[in-house]
């Protein structure tokens, strides 16, 4: 039964869904780093949200684990390169608290145009100054987004119900989707420039860190806000107080900081400041939503292999998972040929899918051949990191799916270049789920995929098959299956032959001094 930590506080449905799902769960909230690593190496999963920091450290210690979910957005505080290297999906909810979110901006935005903190701190102090806190209305204004993603989007449709107007700055976002959102797609120096509110809706990243920088405020109109309930640390909090000091910027509201908590800030007493703790999800119906998710989504993972939602990892969905499995398991043996037999430079792979296999989705399939094909030279190769493996070595990755009449019901190929040439294997599913191998370098020949076995290139001529059965004999090794294949009579031929136990390099020195061979490989398949 896998086995689920949750170290944050979460709802109490979190916990349900998980036993629902048959998945052991130890809630624990509030446990500290070295707590963690004392346990983790018990779990397939650690849920979160934003308290555990999951280190390299954690990482490294934790063997069993597959999956860290966050339930909400932000996944700052998991090392995902970490987690990528250790073959650890990662998984958050975008959407449980978007709505929660983008409804917290909105209240920030009103809050600082009407100066109503402000306003009730003197009220509650009986100074009744009406004139003080004079403010301006929002109808008719420019509201610029930074990020009009999930939450971005959701803000401009509140904006535009208060008649204001709205433009919006993201490299993601298409034209189409601007029209549909009745927003208007512009560059960045055009908001800065034009915009009375600026709200934040875009991740942290090596791009966005301080993309409200002092330069970016002298950019801004006299009078203009900002509101950030996105991620601390896209402000820059030094500049935007001496833009407040200098009443450049009318005001400015934050739900984040650069740094969490937040005991003290350097705009906590800046002129016309707003600061809330956090609170952008923090409603009773986007922490259950949350919970929810991420506890059914980390269920689905470890249950059936389903991916939503994931950051280091293609999605699957759950009624594609069991349809792609025997697909993944096929690429990763097809692979795992090519590994052992390659030790060339190796300069691209590419994947060819037919019949129904051209129906699935092509990058879990890719994931899985490079593990097979790295595993020889990459002891840390998994599904996660085989393509990021692949790229720092310079392979080139291409996947072809063809529409065109196929022999088998389903069909992978995948073809190789090397430094001296081009190798390829074509397989099949028997069955709907048993890997078959049909064609190894154009040449058809039928096999399964057997733990142990001899791979050899030679010449078509008699003798061969007994010249080759006399050397194993005498080394004693029993021979359990020959497979066969030529491309013409007398010409180039392979052999894959299933053998009982492995052989020695002395074996297979024998072997390569046979007159008939060209090339022998002893390969092993994993049977898992």
């Amino acid at each position: 039964m896998p086995k689920v930590l949750i170290s944050d506080k979460l709802s109490e449905s979190a916990v349900e869904v998980f036993k629902k799902n048959k998945i052991e769960t130890s809630y624990q909230p509030g446990i500290n780093k070295d707590q963690i690593l004392k346990i983790i190496h018990e779990y397939d999963g650690l849920a979160i949200r934003s308290a555990t920091k999951v280190s390299d450290e954690i990482f490294k210690t934790a063997k069993r684990l597959k999956i860290v979910g966050r339930a909400g957005i932000g996944t700052d505080n998991i090392d995902k390169v970490a987690a990528t290297k250790n073959g650890v999906i990662v998984m958050n909810t975008p959407y449980g608290n978007a709505v929660t979110t983008a409804e917290h901006a909105i209240a920030l935005m009103m809050s600082l145009v009407r100066m109503i903190p402000q306003a009730d701190n003197s009220t509650r102090q009986g100074k009744w100054e009406k004139s003080k806190f004079n403010g301006t209305e929002i109808t008719g204004k420019y509201l610029g987004l930074i990020g009009c993603g999930n939450i971005g989007s959701i803000v401009a449709s509140r904006a535009l119900g208060l008649k204001m107007k709205v433009m919006a700055y993201d490299p993601f976002l298409t034209q189409e989707k601007a029209s549909e959102l009745g927003v208007e797609k512009v560059d960045l120096d055009y908001l800065l420039k034009n915009a009375d509110i600026i709200s934040l809706h875009t991740p942290l990243t090596d791009e966005t860190k301080n993309i409200i920088s002092s330069d970016s405020l002298n950019k801004m109109k006299k009078g203009a806000r900002i509101i950030n309930c996105a991620r601390g640390g896209l402000v820059d909090e030094v500049a935007c107080r001496a833009a407040l000091e200098t009443g450049h910027l009318a005001g400015a509201a934050f739900d984040v900081f650069t740094e969490e908590p937040a005991t003290e800030n350097i705009l906590f007493d800046a002129p016309n400041f707003i600061a809330t703790p956090h609170l952008g999800a923090a409603t009773i119906e986007a922490q259950e939503n949350v919970a929810i998710q991420i506890a059914q989504q980390m269920s689905d993972y470890l249950n059936s292999g389903a991916v939503v939602n994931a950051l280091n990892y293609p999605n699957v969905s759950s009624e594609e998972a069991p349809i792609l499995k025997p697909y993944v398991r096929l690429a990763y043996l097809m692979g795992s040929f090519l590994g052992q037999v390659t030790q060339d430079g190796i300069l691209s792979v590419r994947l060819e899918l037919e019949g129904k296999a051209s129906n699935v989705q092509d990058l879990p399939l890719m994931a899985s051949a490079l593990v097979g094909i790295l595993e020889p030279t990459s002891a840390s190769v998994n599904n996660i990191n085989s393509s990021s493996i692949a790229s720092s070595r310079g392979i080139s990755l291409s996947t072809i799916k063809h529409e065109r009449r196929c022999d088998y019901e389903t069909l992978l190929k995948i073809s190789i270049k090397h430094d001296n040439g081009e190798r390829t294997i074509s397989g099949t599913l028997i069955a709907g789920n048993k890997p078959r191998i049909i064609n190894i370098q154009g040449i058809a020949i039928e096999s399964e995929f057997p733990k142990s076995a001899l791979y050899l290139r030679n010449y078509d001529k008699p003798g061969f098959i007994g010249d080759l059965g006399n050397v194993l004999g005498m080394q004693n090794i029993n021979i359990a299956s020959f497979h066969l294949g030529r491309r013409n009579i007398g010409g180039e031929a392979i052999a894959l032959v299933e053998i009982d136990g492995g052989v020695d390099e002395e074996v297979i020195s024998k072997i390569r001094s046979l007159p008939q061979v060209a090339r022998v490989n002893s390969i092993k398949f994993d049977q898992n």
